[in-house]
């Protein structure tokens, strides 16, 4: 997939492709939102592997509308996209499937002075708490919501979820290598589930100084080629 990015600012990294190889695994279908697009990246691919689904986003800056436009463009996808935050996102809309790369860095991390880094990465700009209300008013009954986070604050987050009756039911944790903590957690989350939580095998990227055989054959999937361009 050709995938056009800013030429400076925040560009996409490995957690989008681990993201989109984790929502694939729910075989997803029906109406489809993804929050916080950017240039597209996780959306466009989930779309390219499963045609059948409808593919909406929200995505709050301007640039990256544009971006994410062209992106659908180039690869050929149906795609419908709206300028917003998502906390004022009309909601008459029910969802089949949410998914979302947000900004999780907590406010104790030291914050960039570049506004579109500033957005994309840093959670004062989304809170958990009112993040996690406005997706349950987009959900479908049953409905799944599919995101990623900083991994240190995942008990937080089943709290948060726990207060709008969203349950986790399947969880996996992202470790650099075998010996290091936690650094990203993969969530599934259902709409007033009452499914236990499923806790996968940790998903490990590195094997010494290479990425492991689980990692490549996910990037080979996602098969994406960037290209740092200004529109």
């Amino acid at each position: 997939m050709l995938l056009y990015q800013p030429q400076s600012g925040y560009n996409y990294n490995s957690d989008s492709l681990l993201l989109y190889d984790f929502i694939n695994s729910f075989k997803p279908r029906g109406r489809v939102l993804d929050i916080g697009a950017g240039c597209g990246i996780v959306g466009l691919l989930v779309a390219r592997d499963n045609p059948k689904i409808e593919l909406e986003a929200v995505e709050k800056q301007d640039i990256f509308v544009s971006y994410a436009l062209v992106n659908a463009r180039v690869n050929k996808i149906k795609y419908k996209i709206q300028k917003e935050d998502v906390l004022n996102f009309y909601e008459s809309q029910k969802y089949d499937f949410i998914f979302s790369n947000p900004p999780f860095y907590n406010e104790g991390s030291k914050q960039s002075k570049d506004n579109m880094l500033f957005n994309a990465r840093y959670n004062v700009n989304l809170p958990i708490d009112k993040f996690f209300k406005k997706i349950s008013r987009l959900l479908k009954p049953q409905a799944h919501f599919i995101f990623c986070y900083e991994a240190s604050q995942f008990s937080l987050i089943c709290a948060e979820l726990h207060r709008v009756k969203l349950r986790v039911v399947d969880v996996r944790f992202v470790h650099s290598k075998v010996n290091k903590k936690a650094f990203l957690v993969l969530i599934h989350v259902r709409n007033s589930s009452k499914s236990l939580m499923n806790v996968l095998p940790p998903l490990i990227t590195m094997d010494s100084d290479n990425y492991t055989q689980e990692v490549e054959k996910i990037f080979k999937k996602a098969s994406t080629h960037s290209i740092k361009c200004q529109l």
